[in-house]
């Protein structure tokens, strides 16, 4: 996961520095196709909080870098703003790790392979703690103020 999270820096910031006259949708396509590729993601099971949270802060950084946005710009405000005004979709950290998990389980379930559909139906193994901390532990969300409406 430290190798994943350096090689990111170093793309994030070619992307910036190679790319810095581009228009926003031109950078945003680059970051989505260099820089949301976790490589084996979906097998990152013994790793603590803290280094999600590395990757993740990591992740906010290039793509601050890239848009050239100032250091204290939130976030969220980025993700939002990227999704308002451009036709490409940018996703955020834990959606990628909720789709890669997701993904990795419907190819092991539906698999042929006896052994691999086995374990991917035992309902205690490592694979569904790994999901069900994708779609449930790594982000303890607060409700947001600004929304109105049924919860």
């Amino acid at each position: 996961m430290e190798r994943e999270r350096r090689a990111l820096s170093v793309r994030g910031n070619m992307l910036a520095r190679r790319f810095a006259r581009c228009t926003t949708q031109v950078k945003v396509t680059l970051f989505r196709a260099y820089c949301q590729s976790f490589y084996t993601c979906n097998l990152w099971t013994n790793y603590t909080q803290r280094a999600y949270s590395a990757l993740r802060i990591q992740y906010n950084n290039v793509l601050r870098a890239v848009l050239r946005k100032p250091r204290h710009c939130s976030a969220l405000a980025m993700f939002a703003n990227a999704l308002q005004c451009l036709i490409v979709h940018v996703d955020d950290f834990f959606a990628i790790m909720r789709r890669r998990a997701a993904s990795m389980l419907c190819r092991l379930v539906s698999s042929t392979n006896t052994l691999l559909n086995t374990w991917a139906n035992k309902l205690d193994s490592p694979l569904w703690r790994c999901w069900n901390g994708a779609h449930t532990g790594y982000r303890r969300a607060k409700p947001r103020a600004w929304f109105v409406g049924p919860v």
